[in-house]
């Protein structure tokens, strides 16, 4: 397996996954089947309902429409591959399928951030300019923000993908990781990587950074909005609209963070894999269960949806 080869050569990378284990392998099988299962579930059920529900036609919904799409997309570019991995014993992914992939998965963690910051903005005008709300988010800015979110998603990616398919990469293939990201490849290069891993990480860390900005300054606006109000009945209303949005972000972010934002040096196999595990696989499941079981409103809309289907079945 240890050969000098360079990018112009390569047919292919060999990923090599989570274990070696037989038996673990097969558990993991089973649970990754079953986690993806319901992410796809998950998400296709959040978008039908926000979909069927007029009442869901609201901009904070219509994001969140575009949440599930994204986490329903990059949970679709990880999980399959990682799936017939565990189940067969061929784990060579071409260098064309590699880059796709890595392509894609940095389009929609990135789109993914700035979304979930352009939420956290639409909470704010809700709670702090209600009367407002619907003059300051029209259709026109609705779609420009869901634009600029994948446009960034779109610039990152590319930037990450032209850069890292210059290298030349020497001694293995062997990527040790269960699928394609920036730092097992860096890992490969003979060349000097630092300017590359120099502009990834201020591109990764300006994308991460201005959307943590605009959730803080959203969320503290918020907070002193809130403190305001004199009812414990408002504060308690006021703050279960952003609870859903707040918990998710909190654990999408932490761990891109803990994940990403360092130098490659430090990249640590074991505990990296498993943050990967959890925002590629589990995040995304965990998203449309987080909006669904803590809101209200999701939970009433799929009940109206269901009393329709029943009256529309006794009707026939």
């Amino acid at each position: 397996m240890m050969r000098t080869w360079n990018n112009t050569k390569v047919v292919d990378f060999i990923l090599m996954g989570l274990t070696d284990s037989g038996e673990i392998q097969l558990a993991l099988l089973v649970l990754f089947l079953l986690i993806y299962l319901i992410t796809v579930l998950g998400n296709l059920g959040m978008i039908m309902l926000i979909h069927l529900d007029l009442q869901l036609h609201t901009p904070m919904y219509f994001f969140l429409t575009h949440l599930s799409f994204i986490d329903l997309s990059y949970s679709s570019v990880i999980t399959p591959k990682t799936l017939a991995n565990l189940l067969t014993s061929t784990r060579n992914i071409s260098f064309m399928s590699c880059f796709t992939q890595l392509f894609f998965f940095v389009l929609f963690a990135a789109t993914e951030c700035v979304l979930l910051s352009t939420m956290a903005y639409d909470r704010y005008v809700a709670i702090c300019k209600p009367l407002q709300y619907p003059v300051i988010m029209s259709s026109r800015l609705c779609w420009s923000l869901l634009t600029g979110s994948y446009m960034t998603g779109i610039l990152d990616s590319s930037v990450n993908v032209i850069c890292i398919s210059t290298l030349h990469f020497c001694n293995s293939n062997i990527i040790h990781h269960f699928f394609c990201d920036i730092s097992p490849i860096l890992s490969l290069s003979c060349t000097d990587t630092y300017g590359i891993e120099l502009m990834i990480f201020i591109l990764a860390g300006a994308t991460l950074m201005m959307s943590l900005i605009t959730i803080a300054m959203s969320y503290v606006s918020i907070l002193s909005t809130i403190l305001k109000i004199n009812s414990t009945s408002g504060k308690q209303k006021a703050f279960s609209t952003c609870a859903s949005h707040l918990l998710g972000v909190t654990i999408f972010y932490g761990t891109m963070i803990f994940t990403y934002l360092k130098p490659k040096k430090s990249y640590s196999l074991g505990k990296d894999q498993v943050a990967s595990v959890f925002y590629t696989i589990v995040i995304p499941m965990l998203n449309p269960l987080i909006y669904s079981l803590r809101n209200k409103e999701v939970k009433n809309a799929f009940f109206r949806v269901m009393q329709k289907r029943v009256s529309f079945g006794q009707l026939k």
